[in-house]
Order: C-alpha cells, then structure tokens, then sequence
C-alpha cells in the first residue's frame, strides 16, 4: 500500500502548491493591484444578496428560447444554491435533486456517477459544455457555474440514448471583470472525522479584450460517520478569453482532476438465509466500514482542453465552434461484500445473530477513455412573412475510445468474516500487477440537427427540433451501425405576459453498444456492455405542463404531468435468446419552485412522483417475466426543499430537507431501500465587506441514507452528520 500513499503525498504538494500560487497578483502588475483596491467597496454582502437561486435560460445553444418559454422541464441548480448547501460533488448536488436517484458500480459498471433519471439511467448522458463525457467517472464543484438538467427524450439535443433526460455541467469561463475569491473549509463529524477543503476563483481583466480565470481546489479528509473512508482530491482548471466584448471570441480552457481515495461500498445486503429481511440490516453502527481500508483505494484522473469559438455577424446571425479532448483514467480495487450465506451454513445465517458472517471479495478495474468531440452552431433570427424565427441549425462529431488493463490482486484474496467484529489481517504483500492495455472499443457518431422557436401568433409559439445521428460501434470481434432520426415538437400557449401552458412530444433511441465497455451483466440484458445484432430500443415521451414567472419575474413555478415510454427494450425471449421484446414506461408528476420571494427570502423546492412500470421483460436464463413489477432503484416519491433568508444585511440563515421514497433493487422487487429525509442547516455572516463565515450542519439527524445498491448484494451509504464552517475572502 505503500506506492499508494506515497503518490496522495505528492498529490497533496502539488495541489497545496497551485492553490498557494493561484492568487490574482501573479498575473498582475503594480497598476492591477491599485485597481483591486478601487473595487473593494463594490463587493457588499447586500449586493449577493440579491442573487437569485433562478437562472432564466440554459447555457444550451440548442434550446433557443428562455426556460419560461421551452416545452419541456429544465431544472438548473445555480451556482449559488451550490455554495450555499456545501455541495462539493456532482453526487452531492443530485442527492437533493428530485426525481433523480442513484445507482452504484462495481466491477463490469465502473465506479463513478451513475444517476437515474425520471426512471432511466443517465450515467453516459453527462455532458460537460453540451458535450458528452463518456468516461463514466466522478465530477467535482469547484469548477461548476451551474448543473442543468433537461428531463425527459432528448436525443434530439445530444444523439444516442438520454432516454430520462440529460445533466449538462457548466463550467466557468472567464469574465469582464477583476475579482477574485478564496475559501477555506473545516468539516467534521462530532466523532474525529474531519475534511478540509480550499478553494480559490481568481478572474483577471487584462484589459478590455483579454481577461483570464483560474480555478483550484483542495479536499483532503475523512468521509463523515465513516470509519476510514477517505477523499484526497485536487483539481485545476484556468481558461483564457481573448475579443471578450468583441463580435468575435476564443475561448481556450482546461481542466485536470486527481481522486486518489478510499471506496467505501457501505454493507452487505441480502441473505438467502433470512429471505424475510427485505432492507439492509442496521444493527451495527453506523461508522462501520466492512472492507479492506488498508488496501482498497480508487485512482481517478480526468483531463480536458476545450476550445470555444463565437462570431457574431451581427446581432440576428451568430456562429459557434466548440471542441473538447476529454481523456480519463480510473484504477481501483474494492472489496465487494456480500452475506452469500446458505442453509448449510448453520443457524447464525438463518437468525443473522451472533457468528453470523459475510464475505469479502477482491473487485479491481483499470479503464482508460478518450474522447474527441467537436460541434458548430449557426444561430439566425428572422422572420417569414409575420412570423418570426428563432433558428440553430448545426453538426458535431463524437470518438469514444474504452481501453483496460486485465490484473488480479496478489496478497489479498477471498476471506469470510465475522459480520459483528470484522476484523483486519496483514496486506503487506498487496499489489496488483497490471497488464498490457487493451483496446475495449470505440463509438464514432456524426449529428446533424436543427432548432427552431416560431412565434405563430403573439401568444403561441412552436418548438421544433429534428435530428439525423450516423453511429458506429465496434469492438475487437463485432461493429454495429444505425441510421438514427429523432425529434420533438412543443407547443407553448402565452396566457399571460409570466404564464405558460405547453405540450411536448419527444424521442429518442438506444442503439446497441451505446454503453461499449461501461456496463456489467448485472445491468439488464445485453447491458449495452456488448454488441449485439438487435435493432435499437426506442422512446417517446409526451409532457403538458405550465410555468410561472412571479415578484417581477424572480420566482419560477412549474408544473408537469409525463409519461416515458420505452419500447424494443432489450429483453429475453421465450427460449432465453436476447430479443426487442422489452417495454416500459413511467408516468409522473413533478412540481417546483426556484427564486426569490423577496430580494431577501430565496427559496428552492420540488416534488416529483414516478410511477415506473415494466410492462414487458424477460431476464436471466429462464427468462423469467418481470412484467407488472417496478423498474428497480426508482422512488415513487421525491421532494426536496431549500430556503435562505437575509436578516440584514449581514447575517443569513436558513436550512432545507431532502425526502426518497422506498426504492426497490432487483427485477423482482424483493429487496429495497427503505424511504429517507434528511435535514440540513445553514448561516453565513459578513464579517467585513471582503470576509464572511458560513456554517452548514448536513443530515442534522444523522440518518442512516443508503445511496445505491448493486442488485441487492451490497448496499452504498451516504455521509452521515457533518459540521462546517467556511471562510470566504473576496478582493
């Protein structure tokens, strides 16, 4: 274990070292310096308070119309409500996003975020700038302005799959601006877990044209309520602008993040023995880790260069040119528990009393990514006749390449344990010798797509979009390839200058191989993890909702009633041949509200309601039929609530709750995760106009919340009680 903690060592010197160097002066000369000064008495806590939680229009080129405006639900999580909810990760940001739910990677799905929306995974639909980041990985804050989340098809905006919608991370650029921010944060457990994190947000104007941004971070520490269950991360990401306020500008950023942590997979979950026991068993403490922390350890490393280029012909016809290299890398080994107990195992399995035990076994991965992607966007307005156009017509280009390195552990092997004392053995001699890489399989897709927002009448307008993919996907043994055609159509009625009733229609395909080399068999047939001669599986989607801007346009309210469906869903038939015989569909409500009330009361709320139905799937070899039961790791019930208020002009407090309903975690809905809240606290204080102090108690209950669960065999907890204190300084 050695070489690993070694390298944490030089991670953590590199990272202490950009942040160290990462203050605005570097870049500055004497002159600068005087102008900073200038501007201190601009950077008011009053002045922030006035931010509101909504954003009014997604940082998507392709949607053309305000949110207020677009036939379909976007929820976009600021930048704001980030900060204020302590949320480091994109798993923390979607914890407390209604109707979005977890799942959990092992050794055939990879590790990293894997988050299921409106019924249907999404781990492969993150889009990073509106370009697909197929590495299947995790995604820090530190660099995010907001998350935008498009529910529902949507092919149409980003090719293959998104069947329950998109997450589109937006990622700071830099800004008009001088100004900087610095943060330090204490986190700990109330029992010895303790995080630190530092932050710093440094934006130069060099002079009208030109301006630069750098973003660093820090986090070291252990995982809250979770014995030995480390993050050690660190992250860069500078950017350049050049024609800032000019009608033409190139954008040139990147970004680097290292994990180098210890995995935690929570407990052992189902027990053949005791099949009445439908939940995880709690009756050990909550600290509990029953691994291998000696040994178990996640390498994670993400690069990108992005290019970003923007020409305005003038203020109706504009052109867009973005590229981006996203290279990944992710070694693990992680001891996958399970009860795996048997009749002849004697009584303590059946009665799960004392001499009960579980099993530790070795699970290792080392995958590569690569990707290379490229778009370009014409935006023109016009008109035809009296009607008037909102027009972006475009193509991108996308190559996927999955590469791994085969390796089994030496020194550390299969070991049962006794479930209430597990102990730990000597790992001296572990490590584990990797192969030579392997090239698992690439995805090339060509798109060609256009948008178009009509305004028919003064009060109806007609979203449009319509999109051709050319995929290919292939292996070292097989290829696929489709022709794909997606669309929508929306329909938004004006009832009053801040009100909207709309309809939508939207599809969008799964061709086979869409997930090459990123799913295990336990994701359901074929899994995407091979190719496979069957046509792709399709869905379609209609939404009618209405949406409402109130107190001068600050607070949004929406309301959505959907059904997905899911057809030629990969299933088995009769004999256990894999077929199109699959379908599914989820219906569901969802309601929100996000903005101010008054300039100092802000609020963010939602309620979600999914009914997640397989209509028709076969599975495993006997091809048993699932039908009539729930689609697995889906709450039927979601809600989330957020609220700040500004007392003075100094001092804010408020807090929020989080509720997931019972989720259930096979095909035969056995075995579920049983229903959650949590609660949290927040205040902030303005000590001095550049200095303040926020406070955050998370799970102020210390509720027992289990993120995921891989089928049933094990079952991933979330951090438990935590206490911080953060000091910001803005100059």
């Amino acid at each position: 274990m050695g070489y690993i903690r070694n390298h944490k060592k030089r991670t953590q010197l590199a990272a202490a070292s950009i942040i160290s160097l990462s203050s605005p002066w570097v870049f500055a000369d004497g002159d600068t310096k005087v102008q900073k000064v200038e501007q201190l008495d601009k950077i008011t806590f009053v002045a922030e308070q006035q931010e509101s939680y909504y954003v009014k229009e997604s940082q998507n080129a392709k949607m053309t119309a305000p949110l207020l405006d677009t036939a379909r639900t976007v929820n976009i999580i600021s930048k704001k409500e980030i900060d204020e909810r302590a949320a480091t990760s994109l798993q923390d940001i979607l914890r407390t996003t209604p109707g979005i739910t977890l799942g959990s990677g092992e050794g055939g799905t990879p590790m990293g975020d894997r988050p299921f929306i409106r019924g249907y995974e999404a781990s492969t639909d993150i889009l990073i700038d509106g370009m697909r980041d197929y590495a299947r990985g995790s995604h820090e804050s530190f660099n995010l302005e907001a998350v935008e989340v498009s529910k529902g098809p949507g092919s149409v905006y980003s090719g293959r799959g998104s069947t329950g919608g998109t997450i589109n991370l937006v990622t700071k650029k830099p800004k008009n601006k001088t100004e900087s921010e610095v943060t330090s944060e204490y986190q700990n457990s109330g029992k010895g877990h303790a995080k630190y994190r530092f932050t710093t947000d440094n934006n130069v104007a060099i002079n009208d044209n030109i301006a630069v941004r750098l973003n660093a971070m820090l986090d070291q520490g252990e995982v809250a309520r979770r014995d030995n269950v480390e993050t050690d991360r660190w992250g860069v990401a500078p950017s350049i602008t050049f024609g800032m306020n000019g009608p033409t500008r190139l954008t040139a950023g990147y970004s680097r993040l290292e994990f180098n942590d210890t995995p935690d997979m929570g407990i052992p979950f189902s027990n053949a023995s005791n099949p009445d026991r439908k939940t995880p068993i709690e009756s050990m403490p909550f600290e509990t880790n029953f691994g291998r922390p000696d040994i178990d350890y996640r390498n994670y490393t993400s690069e990108i260069f992005s290019l970003n280029f923007e020409h305005d012909f003038n203020d109706a016809l504009k052109l867009r040119i973005a590229a981006q290299d996203l290279q990944t890398i992710q070694e693990y080994f992680f001891t996958r528990l399970s009860f795996g107990c048997v009749a002849s195992s004697g009584t303590a399995c059946q009665t799960e009393g004392p001499g009960l035990t579980y099993n530790r076994a070795n699970r290792q991965s080392y995958r590569t990514s690569h990707v290379n992607a490229a778009q370009a966007d014409l935006q023109a307005q016009f008109k035809t006749g009296s009607i008037a156009h909102d027009l972006i017509t475009g193509i991108d280009y996308s190559k996927e390449r999955i590469g791994t390195r085969s390796g089994a552990a030496v020194g550390a092997g299969s070991e049962t344990v006794d479930f209430y004392n597990p102990t730990q053995k000597n790992y001296s001699g572990f490590h584990i010798p990797w192969g030579a890489w392997t090239n698992e399989g690439e995805i090339e897709a060509k798109g060609i797509y256009v948008f178009d927002t009509i305004s028919l009448l003064p009060k109806l307008d007609v979203n449009l979009g319509l999109r051709f993919d050319d995929y290919k996907s292939a292996s070292s043994s097989d290829s696929v390839s489709e022709n794909m055609f997606n669309y929508q159509a929306g329909i938004v009625y004006k009832l009053t200058e801040n009100g909207r009733i709309y309809a939508n229609y939207a599809t969008s395909m799964n061709p086979t191989g869409d997930n090459l080399g990123q799913a295990g068999g336990a994701d359901g047939a074929a899994s995407g993890a091979a190719l496979n001669d069957l046509d792709p599986e399709k869905s379609k989607s209609i939404e009618i909702g209405t949406k409402w801007e109130l107190f001068d346009g600050d607070l949004a309210l929406n309301a959505a009633i959907f059904e997905t469906k899911k057809t030629d869903a990969r299933s088995y038939d009769a004999e256990g041949i894999l077929s199109n015989d699959g379908d599914n569909r989820v219906r569901g409500v969802e309601l929100s509200s996000t903005g101010q009330i008054t300039p100092a009361w802000n609020l963010s709320a939602g309620y979600v309601y999914l009914d997640p139905e397989i209509l028709d799937y076969k599975s495993g070899a006997k091809a048993e039929n699932m039908k009539g039961k729930q689609m697995k790791f889906i709450a039927n019930h979601s809600a989330n609530l957020w609220t700040t208020y500004a007392l003075t002009d100094k001092f804010k407090f408020g807090g929020g709750a989080t509720y997931v309903g019972k989720r259930f975690v096979d095909d035969v809905n056995t075995y579920y995760l049983p229903d959650h809240i949590r609660y949290d606290a927040f205040a902030q204080y303005q000590v001095i106009p550049e200095f303040g102090l926020q406070f955050n108690i998370n799970n102020i209950t210390n509720e027992r919340i289990y993120d995921a669960s891989h089928v049933g065999v094990f079952s991933t907890i979330a951090p438990g009680r935590s206490f911080a204190v953060k000091g910001t300084y803005r100059f």
